[in-house]
Parts: C-alpha cells; structure tokens; sequence
C-alpha cells in the first residue's frame, strides 16, 4: 500500500462529540389500510395546515386550472379517435384508443407545465418565494451543517467540489455559521483510506483549526451500512442534529456558490414556517456529448419545466435530496423513515427518500418550496447513456416503491399527485411500448390515430421552441454562442435526444418489470474513471435492449407489409440499429470536445464560468489519491466475438426489414393476375429420375452461387411470364 493510500493511524478523531436525540421512524399504513382508513367515516386525521394561507388558495386555483386542461386534451383526443373505433369497435382498438388518450393527457400536462415556466419567467409570480431582505443579517444561533454522504465515490470529484464550496463560502465573510460533514458509507478499505487523506488536506488547504478546538470540517465512516443514503443522514441527525438550525445536503457531485447558500439560510430565516427549499442544480463537468445534451436540455428547456412546477406546488414542492437546505427540528420530528412491510422488489427501505421526506414535512404543517431562481448550484450529469440508464433503475424502483404510500393518512393532495405522477413517469414507457406494439403489431392505426400522434409530436416539441424563444426575448443568447449557435444546438439536441428516446423506453420498462415482478436484471454501470465507454459495455447493457426489439420487427413486416413500410418504421428501427455505436460514440469524450470547440450545446457557464465552478472542476491536489478502479468496481468479462455477431445481426434484421417487400416476397400486381390461368402447367406425368452415363472423369464445373435479382418490376414478369407461356404451348402443340 503506497504512503498515499495508507489508511490514518491510531484512533484519531475525525468528528465532533456526540450530542444524540431521537429521530423516529414513521409508522406505515400501507396501500390497503390507508384506503380502507380513508373511506371509513370519521376515520380522517387532524389537518396541521391552515387553507387560507394566500400562497395556498392561488395553488389550487392554479391546480384546478390545470386539471381542466389536461382532461380537455384529453377529450379532445377521444373525440378524434372515436369516429373510427365506433365504426368497427375492437377489442385492439379500444385498447389503442385508452392508451393514446392516456399519453396525450400526459404529454400535455407536460406542455402546460412548460407553458407556464414561460409565463412566469416573462411576467414573475408574485405567490412564489422570494427573498425579501438579501442583506439582512443572520443570527448567530443560526448553525447550519454542510453534509456530502458519499459512498464508493470518486475522491477527487467529491473533495474538490467541497473545498470549492468551503472557499466560497468564506469569501462571504460568515463562514463561522457553517461546518462540514463528510458522511462515508465507502465499503472498500482502500478507497476510506483515499478519503481520510482527501479531508486531511482539504483541512490543510482551508486551515481549519484542531477539531475539538474551533475544527469546522469533519469526516466520519459510518461502520452499520443501513438504509443507504436516507440512513446515513439520519445517523448524521441523531448524532449531531441537535446542534443545527439547519442542514444542506450536497451529492457527491454537487458544488453550491457561497451566495446562494447564505441567501438559503436567509430565505429559512424570513419563512419562518419553510421546511425544506430546493435550488435547482444546474450541470457541469463531463465533456461527453451525453453530458452536453443534458447540460444544454436543462439549461433551456429543464428551467421552463422547474419554474412550471413551482407554478402549480408552490409551497407544496419537490424536494430532490441535494442542493436543498433543511429546518433540522421538524425533519427529525416528522421525517424518520420506516420500511415498507412485506417481500419483493416494492418492499423494505424506502429508495426515493426525498418525495417522501417532502411529503411528511408538509404533512407535518411545514412548507416545501422550490426556488428556481436562485443561481449558484451545480451537479454533474450522467457521463454517458449507460450511467444515466443506470440511475433511473434506482429511481424506477423506488418511484413505484413510494405508489404504494399514495394512501396514507394526511398527505396534502399536491403530494398524493405527486407520488403518482413519479411512479407514472417510469410507467408511461411500457405504455408507450404497448401502443407502439398494437398500432403496428395490430394494425389499428387510423387517419385519427395519424392525427392525434402528430398532435403528440407538436406538444413534445413546444417546450423545445419555448425554451429557445425564452432565451431569445431575454437576450441571452451570446451566453449560448449566438443566434445560429443556440438554434442549431436546440435542433441538434432534439435529433440526439430522438434517438436516445426509443432505447430510454425500452429500459425503463425492462426496469418497469423488473420492480413489479422481483426479476433481478445484471445490470452495472462503467468505471467512473473510464474515459469512453467500451464496446462491450454498450453491447451487453444496450444491445440486449435493442436485438430482440429489431427481432420483434421482422414478423410483423411479415403480417403487414403492405401497410408498414421502411420511412413509417424508420423512426422506431433507427436508433435501435445505431443503438450501440450511438452510446459508444456521445458517451466519448472527443466527440464532446469537438462540438465544444465549435460552439454547440454550450451553456453560459462553459462561456464565462463561476470561480466556484471552475474551483471544483480542478482536482488538483487530490487526484493522486484515487485507488486503482480495479478496486472500486470490476469488469465485467464479454466475450471479444459478442459485439461483433451482436452488430452484423441487427444490421442483417433492419435491412431485412427495410428491404421493399417486392424483394424477397413477390406480389402480382392487378394488371398481372389475369394471364396467370394462362400459364398454369397443365397436370403432367409424375417426373422420372434422369440417368446421366459419365465417361471419363471430366473436370468438375466450378459451382457459381446464385444471386437474385434485388428488384423485379412488373415488366420483367410479364416477359418471364410471356416466356414461360410460350414454352408450354410449343410442348402442348
């Protein structure tokens, strides 16, 4: 074991003192007992929320409204397909016409959303939260903890975001109300060691005193690895909870400027009944073209969608377990989390914390607010397609997990819907895969279904275009390179990010079924360190996802090839086929620098970035303290001639799906079909074998194989059949 990696002698201490309190597990009613509870007279619980808060009676006008449109577009749906399935009613048709009806309704909810971000962000919101005071000053009971629970991460991503946002945060001037925690679930002896090490020069770096003599950055590796994430900030509460007023949560990724976590502590300190406030983070980092795409995506669309969101919640918002600050009293009072009873994927503990720790601080009568507007907060993106898909597993899971909480006594309507529209956004993929599957398997598409489809398409690509105007009429576009540079990235975004959607729809439900089902899916992400994404990574993690759909596609060419055709397929087959050198290729880091060189899918913080951004993407001083990746994650081992096999199969299934089906199955067309009597053979004699005689050994003929003809018009068959009706004749005569 190298010096560096040499783990801290003796028992040296690395935490304050323990100052416990309790944090109590909230008991579960279940989906059953909740609605049982629900429906039985009398059976409602004492509300701790007063209704005639202002913010509140603006939200549920503003939530009514929204209810409204979405069920008028989603009758506007039924209205266009009605026609055609009253006339020849199916069970396939009706089927088709629920689920269209279900993911417009959908999709449009979505546009609204955005709509309003648009809104808002043009005229502002007078309900939402705002700082009204940004230089009043804090008290100094106002403590707040500063904890990054980390587990098997990259040392040096972690560490140097948090020395940035420690020297940001001193450049404010009132560093003294804030510590840091370094909250280690780290499994792997070598990768503690690294970390000790990282937090004993992040010490040296900031001059932090003797921990039991003003120390204001701590580390602690937590030995009971409980209850993940949601577990070890609990720990965190009961051990030292008590000695803060509040506590932000960092990612392992995340970097927050000084400013915005004061104007946090502020924002706590006039909203004296906030429980928790959520920035939005903003991202950062990666050079892929993956990572770009989201950056970008997030940077002009993502805000319209935050901003829409806060619209409709307002006081009863999302929190996303990072970048978020946090009133320690009611969170360890009311937000203690229990496992879920029962065996199988949707049981034991609680995945998505977050949605449900927002939920039972409002239940509790403390608000939950997002705060869009605040600048200042940053996380990293998923490297590449692989990592992505690798994260929305987790959260699939635990987003179905938490439907099975939509029943319990108390929610506050906003965060009922909001647990259902979580489980929803990993639900609506097999949807989406089951419409596909009957228009095309079943051919139930009609001129409505057309219509309504290309309806769809127009509301998917509204919040595009008003995300670009926005930054049009608000003159940022220099930050994003210009005119032509900002329109062409959001064009090229959309066609990225259109190949990328039938690959997330195929995994979201494979991810889908897994968690109802129990079925275990082999499924690991790359090493972080990886600077591209290998072949056999993508193959075996994409290419089982692509093969069997391309599979599917053949037979039904077969059933219905006169109605599916390649340029009506081609927006399914496409990124199925580039499925695996599309991942291989934006998950890259040269290709990344490439566009980044010539301007595309550049973000204002590329242009002109924060010193707190440019502070945290230098690992300087902490980058040769990382083990080997060996240690931190194996790899998997592919066979070499897999990705090859892999490749030319689904080349071989698109062309041959492609392919016109004149081609390989011939079809005579009307004007042929009347000389076909005209040259049928008449019933002959059965066939007697032909005895060759041989003389000699003559030299063998070499064997040509044979090789049709890729087309066949209709002129060729009328000579072939012209010719063939002559030779019988001249038998017959």
């Amino acid at each position: 074991m190298t010096p560096a990696h040499a783990p801290l002698r003796g028992a040296t201490a690395t935490a304050p003192p323990i100052r416990r309190a309790p944090m109590p597990a909230q008991p579960w009613f279940g989906l059953w007992r909740g609605l049982l509870f629900a429906l039985w007279p009398g059976m409602h619980p004492p509300m701790a929320v007063d209704d005639s808060v202002a913010w509140l009676v603006a939200a549920r006008r503003r939530r009514r409204m929204l209810l409204a449109l979405v069920a008028a577009l989603a009758l506007a749906a039924l209205a266009l397909q009605w026609p055609a399935a009253a006339t020849v009613p199916t069970a396939a048709g009706w089927t088709q016409m629920i689920l269209a009806t279900l993911l417009f309704a959908w999709v449009g909810a979505g546009f609204a959303t955005a709509l309003m971000g648009a809104w808002v962000m043009h005229r502002g919101d007078r309900h939402g939260l705002k700082l009204r005071d940004a230089h009043a000053p804090i008290e100094r009971g106002a403590r707040t903890a500063i904890v990054m629970p980390i587990c098997n991460e990259d040392v040096a991503t972690a560490f140097a975001g948090l020395r940035a946002t420690c020297e940001s945060l001193a450049a404010t001037g009132v560093l003294s109300l804030f510590d840091f925690y370094v909250l280690s679930d780290s499994s792997d002896p070598a990768l503690r060691a690294a970390e000790q090490r990282a937090w004993q020069r992040l010490r040296q770096t900031l001059g932090d005193e003797a921990l039991h003599g003003g120390g204001r950055v701590f580390y602690r590796w937590r030995r009971r690895r409980t209850r993940r994430k949601a577990g070890n900030v609990a720990d965190f509460c009961r051990r030292w909870g008590a000695n803060y007023r509040y506590m932000v949560v960092l990612d392992a990724d995340s970097i927050m400027h000084g400013e915005t976590l004061v104007s946090l502590v502020r924002l706590m300190e006039q909203q004296p009944r906030a429980g928790i406030v959520q920035t939005l983070p903003q991202g950062f980092g990666h050079g892929t073209v993956h990572a770009r795409l989201q950056q970008f995506g997030s940077r002009v669309t993502g805000r319209l969608f935050a901003l829409g969101m806060a619209y409709w919640q307002l006081g009863e918002s999302h929190y996303w377990g990072h970048n978020a600050i946090l009133r320690v009293a009611p969170f360890m009072r009311h937000c203690g989390l229990g496992p879920l009873p029962g065996r199988g994927g949707l049981a034991g503990e609680i995945l998505s914390h977050d949605f449900v720790e927002a939920a039972l601080m409002r239940r509790a009568g403390w608000e939950v607010w997002l705060a869009p507007q605040l600048g200042g907060s940053w996380e990293q993106h998923p490297a590449n397609l692989l990592e992505e898909l690798q994260r929305d597993r987790r959260w699939c899971q635990g987003n179905l997990q938490n439907a099975r909480l939509l029943a319990e006594p108390g929610w506050r309507p906003a965060h009922r819907a909001m647990l259902a529209t979580g489980a929803l956004s990993y639900l609506v993929a097999p949807l989406w895969l089951g419409g596909v599957a009957l228009g095309l398997g079943l051919d139930v598409f009609s001129a409505a279904s057309a219509g309504l489809w290309a309806l769809t398409v127009l509301l998917l690509l509204l919040p595009r275009l008003l995300g670009v105007l926005a930054v049009q009429l608000r003159g940022e576009q220099r930050a994003y390179g210009g005119s032509v540079r900002l329109w062409g990235s959001a064009l090229l975004e959309l066609l990225l990010s259109a190949l990328q959607a039938p690959l997330r729809m195929l995994a979201h439900s494979a991810f889908v079924l897994s968690a109802l089902t129990g079925l275990r899916l082999d499924w690991k992400s790359p090493s972080r360190e990886a600077a591209a994404v290998a072949w056999r990574d993508a193959m075996a993690r994409i290419g089982v996802l692509a093969l069997p759909a391309l599979a599917l596609a053949l037979p039904m060419q077969m059933l219905h090839g006169a109605d599916l055709r390649g340029p009506h397929l081609l927006p399914l087959l496409l990124p199925l086929l580039l499925a695996v050198p599309f991942t291989v290729w934006s998950g890259g880091v040269a290709a990344g620098r490439r566009l980044q060189r010539a301007g595309w899918l550049s973000v204002p913080e590329e242009r002109l970035p924060p010193r707190a951004l440019r502070r945290g993407t230098h690992k300087r001083g902490f980058d040769d303290l990382m083990p080997p990746p060996a240690s931190i994650l194996p790899q998997p081992v592919v066979s070499r001639r897999g990705p090859a096999v892999l490749a030319l199969t689904s080349a071989a299934l698109v062309a041959l799906v492609l392919l016109p089906r004149t081609a390989w199955s011939p079809e005579l067309p009307p004007g042929l079909l009347a000389i076909v009597p005209a040259v049928q053979a008449p019933a002959a004699e059965p066939e007697q074998p032909v005895r060759v005689a041989v003389a000699g050994t003559p030299r063998p003929a070499r064997a040509r194989p044979y090789k049709p003809a890729r087309t066949i018009d209709d002129q060729v068959r009328r000579r072939a059949y012209e010719a063939v009706a002559q030779r019988l004749g001249t038998e017959n005569s």
